[in-house]
């Protein structure tokens, strides 16, 4: 394996294992539970596909007439990953994007879906993203995760934008909450397969295939300069710790609702 690769991964190990272990995964019990940490983590199904986008920008022609542009290897990497990231097939063999998808898994489960969807709407009508965050009253750890993904995407740093999205936005989805997932599909059927579907489907293509491709994607953008894997590095870094704060964000709704009950 690339050493810089290695340097990284050693460096964000502590940031992943408070993410694995997050106090969150316990605390989910229930459908509800369930559907607020949905309502949470949508935002970051959403603006992973504006991350993947931006990259595709960069290291690809999508503009007419058509120019040769970019590394050939990495133009290869962006498009295998955006086609399956877009265009994935979902539980009824239908062609659809992971986000939605997502939003049919919690349309499915009874999660709310107005805050997200009033989101896209505003976007569509051609307002910033950081002003339609601003009319919606969500928790800061959202705001704050798509808000620092933005940002990277204005800056524009190939190298950075492929890090956060190599090391930066792995799920490390623990076998405790997939577990959870599976017991409540077979009490819920009808509630909770499009989900569980979604999961796998992430673990299967995303956590394997796609890993790699990125791993060697961000090699390529980095090269042999020092600098961008040092930026790379503090990226990756900054991405789990806001990954981290959305976990805590979740548990503390999570909390006010078992209060609730």
């Amino acid at each position: 394996m690339n050493s810089h690769i290695e340097r990284i991964n050693q460096s964000i190990a502590p940031q992943k294992a408070l993410i694995v272990k997050h106090p969150l995964y316990a605390q989910i019990r229930t459908l509800k539970h369930v559907r607020v940490f949905m309502q949470h983590h949508v935002y970051a199904v959403w603006d992973f596909m504006s991350l993947l986008k931006s990259l595709q920008q960069n290291l690809t022609c999508t503009t007419t007439p058509w120019l040769p542009k970019g590394n050939t290897e990495t133009r290869f990497l962006i498009n295998e990953i955006v086609a399956g990231e877009e265009s994935d097939v979902d539980m009824n063999g239908s062609r659809k994007s992971h986000f939605e998808m997502y939003l049919d898994a919690m349309e499915q489960a009874g999660a709310d879906t107005t805050l997200i969807h009033r989101l896209i709407a505003s976007i569509r009508k051609g307002l910033p993203v950081n002003n339609a965050l601003e009319e919606l009253t969500m928790p800061a750890s959202v705001k704050e995760f798509v808000q620092f993904t933005f940002r990277q995407i204005e800056e524009n740093k190939p190298h950075v934008l492929s890090a956060i999205f190599t090391f930066g936005r792995e799920d490390l989805i623990p076998n405790m909450f997939m577990a959870l997932v599976n017991d409540l599909n077979q009490r819920f059927p009808e509630k909770i397969a499009a989900f569980k579907y979604y999961l796998d489907r992430h673990i299967e293509v995303d956590g394997d295939h796609h890993s790699h491709l990125a791993l060697q994607m961000t090699a390529e953008l980095c090269g042999n300069d020092e600098n961008k894997w040092a930026e790379a590095e503090k990226a990756s870094m900054e991405a789990l710790r806001l990954r981290n704060n959305l976990w805590s964000g979740v548990l503390e709704e999570i909390m006010q609702v078992a209060v609730v009950l």
